[in-house]
């Protein structure tokens, strides 16, 4: 076991969530507590907070241990993984995040609510909530395989103690400690990640990268060079990983929180500039060390699930591992957190309150509120370490929010009806359980034909036929006074 390294890396995570947490969580104490303070940080959060919290929401395993996988198969194209990131925080920082602030709401279900009806809330919240489980899932497994790979820890071993911390990352004071220990943890990432990269160019034997690329040129595998790969690998992964993210995370809530939580629209605009080149180029950092990893034979036999984390202990100094590795699983902990967070705030407002106590105070709901993350937490350590590789578990879980993206969308700038959107929802969610569970794909000769284009296409016929052929009501903003502008970012 590198206790050196475990050390550092323990001490780091407990300093910065004890010291920020305590700190934050006394000011609210010794101040007039804000409605809806715990959970959306009383609607103040700046630039900084928003921009770093934004970006780290949606840059957890999948994009640290799920690139590395993914490099592993798919070489370089690994990398637009991080490109539909952009595009889905381009989508969120001028549209759909501008658009939860302005109608003032706390659930992305509340929305729902208004133009579907409380049936469609229900629905979606149950749905969002199991998504976000599985969310949260991958996230455990994420922090056991780092603690795995600087110890002799089993993977169980490594997500227990991530979930604790994952925990305290959230509970001391919800969405605003969130934000400010984001705020420190992507500045540290980038100064650990960038040094990281720069040392193993060095580390690496012969000529350090041009090592690596020639390895992959003697295997005949010069296509995993470059980001384009091969047609297949855009159609199956680049289009359908783009289709997949920015049709699902536009809409959920984790991210959404976040948007509600800033102190105007002019703050969620301005983040765009930060988050998205933040989480955008860890992508690429990934799959350069992704690369390196397996062509290096000593790490190649380990396979993709733990070879990279294993090639960062080995070839860089202890503080610098540790320095990089603390990183990686602050950034775990920073989605693990928010999805917590966000699970916690649909049970909150959209059971406890709407169905059970609708006069219930700010603080029986944010005591709901942090029962809740005790739960999930704990919960979703108990089954992390028996997950199937990360990237076969995403694409499963994205394809289902795939259609309240455009529940959301039609129903703000057109027109919603009940049972046309009931209709929607239930057939693609129907279709996406087929498609994983069932050899209907395979039958029909699309087997590698992703969830997400079904649940799109799917979405897209039913709600556009279904709202040609009712009366419906209007779209929220559409009905709403001429100031408001029906377009995106207005």
């Amino acid at each position: 076991m590198n206790y050196q390294i475990l050390v550092l890396v323990l001490l780091y995570e407990v300093a910065l969530i004890g010291g920020v947490g305590a700190f934050l969580a006394w000011r609210q104490s010794h101040s007039a507590t804000a409605k809806d303070e715990f959970a959306l940080a009383g609607r103040s959060l700046p630039v900084s907070a928003v921009a770093t919290t934004m970006a780290l929401t949606v840059l957890g395993s999948v994009h640290i241990l799920g690139v590395f996988e993914m490099t592993w198969f798919l070489g370089a194209s690994a990398a637009w993984f991080g490109i539909a990131h952009v595009v889905l925080l381009t989508v969120v920082c001028i549209g759909t995040g501008v658009w939860v602030r302005r109608l003032g709401v706390t659930t992305v279900p509340e929305i729902l609510e208004r133009m579907y009806g409380t049936g469609m809330r229900l629905m979606v919240t149950s749905v969002m909530a199991g998504m976000m489980f599985g969310a949260m899932t991958l996230e455990g497994q994420g922090l056991g395989i780092l603690f795995s790979a600087m110890t002799d820890w089993e993977i169980k071993t490594g997500a227990i103690v991530g979930g604790f911390l994952g925990i305290s990352y959230v509970i001391f004071a919800g969405m605003k400690e969130v934000g400010w220990l984001n705020v420190v943890n992507a500045i540290i990432m980038y100064i650990a990640l960038v040094t990281a990269v720069i040392y193993i160019g060095f580390a690496l034997p012969d000529q350090g990268y041009e090592s690596v690329a020639e390895f992959y040129r003697n295997a005949d595998e010069a296509h995993m060079l470059s980001l384009w790969g091969t047609p297949e690998i855009i159609v199956t992964f680049a289009i359908a990983t783009t289709i997949a993210v920015v049709f699902s995370q536009a809409t959920n809530q984790m991210l959404l929180q976040v948007a509600m939580a800033a102190k105007d629209e002019t703050v969620i605009r301005k983040s765009l500039w930060i988050a998205a080149p933040v989480n955008g180029m860890f992508a690429v950092f990934a799959v350069i060390l992704g690369l390196a990893a397996k062509s290096q034979a000593q790490f190649n036999v380990l396979g993709p699930k733990v070879a990279t984390p294993e090639m960062l202990v080995q070839l860089l100094p202890p503080w610098l591992s540790g320095l990089l590795l603390a990183s990686f699983i602050a950034v775990i902990l920073s989605t693990f957190a928010m999805v917590a967070l966000a699970s916690a705030t649909l049970f909150s407002r959209d059971i406890y309150r709407a169905l059970f106590h609708p006069n219930a105070s700010e603080k029986q709901v944010t005591l709901v509120t942090r029962s809740c993350i005790v739960i999930l937490g704990v919960a979703s350590i108990g089954v992390a370490a028996y997950l199937p590789p990360i990237l076969a578990a995403v694409n499963w879980l994205l394809a289902w929010l795939v259609p309240v993206f455009w529940l959301v969308l039609y129903g703000l700038f057109w027109k919603s009806d009940k049972r046309v959107g009931i209709a929607t929802v239930s057939l693609a969610w129907f279709l996406n359980m087929i498609w994983s569970f069932t050899s209907l794909p395979a039958a029909l000769g699309m087997k590698d034909i992703n969830n997400a284009y079904v649940t799109l296409v799917v979405t897209v016929l039913v709600l556009t036929i279904g709202n040609l052929f009712v009366e419906g009501q209007p779209g929220l903003f559409r009905a709403k006074a001429a100031d408001t502008e029906p377009a995106l970012g207005a």
